[in-house]
């Protein structure tokens, strides 16, 4: 793991130090270039690939490695920039984008079909509605953080306006909340019900329990999404209702996490990938005009990752995450689409990254299967 740990940041921190950017050079550039080419030859499905079907060149594994590490140390955050993404098509970026993720860690399974990689654009879908997902919106979103210990997203095009990326470190925000309302800390620690908007596996029940705040010792920890949290008290009338500190402790989530002093804007542009650590981190954008043409139509590549070098999660988390230790093989939303291709490949991938898997939940899973 990182040997710094990640830090509160406010939105004038991220201005006067942008040691969070990072820059690929022409080596890293053409590393990736040449693995793609390699790649294409290999043609092997993505879930049958190994990081030997993407061989980089040591400037780009360094690029790579200084990103990711990033993203556990003191910003929680890393722009990596300058991927070629004009030289390719879209089946290009997608076998590098896959590429970099076999280098890097285990890709955990993102909606109800169990994709691996999801296509971040605009497809006429609904976000705040019962089983509504944000991604394949053109809404703005609630601050929210994903399943997984980094969210990558990689810009192929932008929007004909709107779309601005915003982020803001959650460990301000607490220590803003321990500062002006601490009596609310332990109610964002208690447990708290959230939908899965119908991402479940079929033996999981559409919602679970996860307090907000972790209390992990070592290491601080917050997931949060509103949006979800309102939909299994509006969806499940079997759920307890939220109290009404419950609520005033959300409302002042919210309020501090778009504050300005707390909440960094940023616009992506094309070749830009924005890696988040989830457990420092909630992110946002704001809603987009996009333009008529498919081809030019905002588009995001999205991966979510287990890494080697994550840090231990609360004991309170294990039923959402699956694994709360340092390093393992966790996160993601199993779906109504996991296939033993995934499995395989998910074995596969944590034995190479020699991180730990819980094989009970792959047992559990592919029994399932077997007796759907």
């Amino acid at each position: 793991m990182n040997s710094e740990l990640p830090r509160a940041w406010t939105a004038q921190d991220m201005v006067d130090d942008q040691s969070w950017v990072q820059h690929l050079d022409a080596d890293a550039i053409a590393g990736f270039e040449q693995a793609l080419t390699h790649v294409k030859n290999v043609n092997k499905p993505m879930l049958d690939m190994t990081e030997n079907d993407f061989p980089l060149n040591e400037a780009a594994k360094k690029a790579l490695r200084s990103a990711f590490g990033a993203t556990q140390g003191r910003w929680g955050v890393c722009l990596l920039k300058g991927f070629p993404v004009h030289n390719w098509s879209e089946d290009d970026a997608r076998l590098v984008y896959w590429g970099i993720g076999l280098h890097v860690g285990v890709a955990r399974t993102q909606n109800r079909a169990s994709d691996v990689m999801t296509s971040v654009r605009d497809v006429g879908a609904s976000y705040k509605t019962k089983n509504g997902r944000g991604y394949n919106t053109n809404a703005k979103l609630d601050f929210h953080a994903d399943s997984a210990d980094v969210v990558a997203l990689l810009t192929l095009r932008t929007a004909k306006s709107g779309g601005e990326s915003k982020i803001t470190s959650s460990i301000a925000v607490i220590e803003e909340i321990e500062r002006c309302r601490p009596e609310l800390l332990e109610v964002l620690r208690a447990p708290i019900h959230h939908s899965y908007q119908g991402t479940q596996a079929p033996d999981q029940p559409p919602y679970y329990q996860c307090p907000i705040l972790g209390s992990q010792p070592t290491h601080f920890a917050l997931r949060a999404n509103r949006k979800n949290t309102v939909a299994a008290e509006r969806d499940f009338p079997e759920l307890p209702r939220l109290t009404e500190q419950q609520n005033q402790a959300l409302d002042l989530l919210d309020q501090l996490l778009a504050d300005p002093r707390f909440c960094y804007s940023m616009w992506l542009e094309p070749g830009d990938l924005q890696l988040l650590n989830n457990y420092v981190i909630l992110h946002s954008r704001t809603e987009f005009e996009d333009y008529e043409e498919f081809h030019l139509k905002r588009h995001l590549l999205r991966l979510w990752l287990a890494i080697p070098g994550s840090q231990p999660l609360p004991e309170e988390w294990r039923d959402y995450f699956g694994d709360v230790r340092a390093g393992s093989v966790r996160g993601g939303v199993r779906g109504q689409g996991i296939s033993d291709e995934f499995l395989a490949y998910e074995q596969r991938q944590a034995d190479h990254m020699g991180m730990p898997l819980n094989i009970n939940q792959n047992l559990q899973t592919s029994n399932n299967r077997k007796s759907a």
